[in-house]
């Protein structure tokens, strides 16, 4: 593996200072503590929670406030919220900053999955300009001292974008940056981001960093992004499913110290028992922790000379004494295969027409009789 190196870059997010520009994405039943304390182990940077429902916080959910809780090791602490209700949205942020469960708040407006999107949250939401800067404005204030930063996308479709505007309407609410996923919600995770979108909105907005998002699949591709687009930073999502030790690479390629990464079957397979150590620590227990770590499998590795059966067994595997015996029977030496194990990982699918209210597109401005509709999109939901 090749890396592009480039000059040393802190960001500033707040009164936070982060060593290497670098921002694990939110991912649902991804971004758990577990995989941010094994991601955090090979590099540096900010480390996001799974997304979490303003609503469901308010109500003090049993496992939404499992979610927010951090190990001792995460520092800086980062929650990041989805709503579609200003007063729902400045509530959970007062309870994180109140009851000291976070040094840093982040607001989700690119979820384009249709049961959000059809409701009028997510990646929908910006559209409503009004709408969108009073939420935005109103957790600035109820986070206080506490940095609030917002991620969306370029808006619904090529015909209806709104990164730009809602990108100054941000600034002026007081935001400490702003991420850009370089799709629109149409697009899904398909095709290529447009990083082009990314240097838009560095020109646009000068206050505050921006952060780049989409198809950053090696260190080499996080480089050339903020070369091409003079980003601030870039946020990490698909591109270390199954490699968790890209944050090493990153590090290194931003000027950091960071352990040289020596990708045999040997480096992944102990990466993938120790994903699976802190699960079962995350979850307190076994059988639920070896059960979710099997979606990490074809991630893992992709690539590797790892048979049918033991790839069936790690998938089914319900102890860490079966996966310990599982990776037992694979060749540790066998070296990095290259671009075999590189590239896209994660979904993708094709573009689709988005899921939005009726006459969603009709105007900028949320009719009344609408606000009560936008209730159902607070639902558990990930995406961005």
């Amino acid at each position: 593996m090749t890396l592009a190196t480039a000059s040393a870059r802190p960001l500033t997010i707040g009164p936070i200072a982060l060593d290497v520009p670098v921002v694990l994405a939110p991912m649902a039943g991804i971004t758990n503590t577990a995989f941010r304390r094994l991601c955090r182990e090979y590099g540096a940077g900010l480390y996001v929670s799974e997304m979490i429902t303003s609503r469901a916080l308010v109500e003090r959910n049993e496992t939404t406030m499992r979610l927010i809780r951090h190990h001792e090791s995460e520092t800086p602490r980062s929650i990041q919220l989805y709503g579609v209700d200003p007063h729902t949205i400045s509530e959970a942020v007062r309870i994180i900053v109140a009851e000291d469960h976070a040094d840093h708040i982040d607001l989700n407006f690119g979820c384009p999955v249709p049961k959000v999107t059809r409701k009028g949250g997510g990646a929908a939401l910006p559209w409503k300009s009004s709408l969108f800067s009073q939420i935005v404005t109103q957790a600035v204030k109820a986070a206080g001292d506490v940095p609030l930063t917002v991620k969306m996308r370029k808006g619904i479709d090529p015909d209806h974008l709104t990164f730009l505007d809602a990108g100054r309407a941000a600034e002026d609410a007081g935001v400490s940056a702003i991420a850009l996923h370089a799709r629109t919600a149409s697009e899904f995770y398909s095709g290529f981001a447009d990083w082009h979108a990314i240097g838009e909105l560095k020109q646009a907005v000068t206050s505050v960093p921006v952060l780049g998002n989409g198809d950053i699949w090696s260190a080499d591709d996080a480089v050339r992004m903020m070369q091409q687009t003079d980003c601030d930073g870039v946020v990490v999502g698909r591109g270390c499913l199954g490699r968790p030790w890209l944050f090493g690479e990153l590090a290194a390629a931003f000027g950091a110290e960071a352990h040289p990464v020596d990708a045999t079957l040997g480096f992944v397979a102990n990466a993938f028992r120790r994903h699976a150590e802190l699960l079962v620590e995350f979850f307190e227990d076994e059988d639920r922790g070896c059960r979710d770590v099997r979606k990490h499998v074809a991630w893992y590795f992709k690539g590797y000379p790892v048979g049918g059966d033991i790839r069936t067994g790690l998938a089914t595997a319900s102890s860490l004494a079966e996966i310990d015996d599982l990776l037992g029977q694979l060749d540790h030496s066998a070296p990095y295969p290259g671009a075999d194990a590189e590239g896209q990982r994660g979904r993708s699918g094709r573009p689709k027409r988005p899921a939005l209210p009726d006459k969603w597109l009709e105007s900028r401005e949320l009719a009344a009789s609408a606000s009560e509709m936008m209730r159902g999109a607070e639902i558990e939901n990930s995406g961005g």
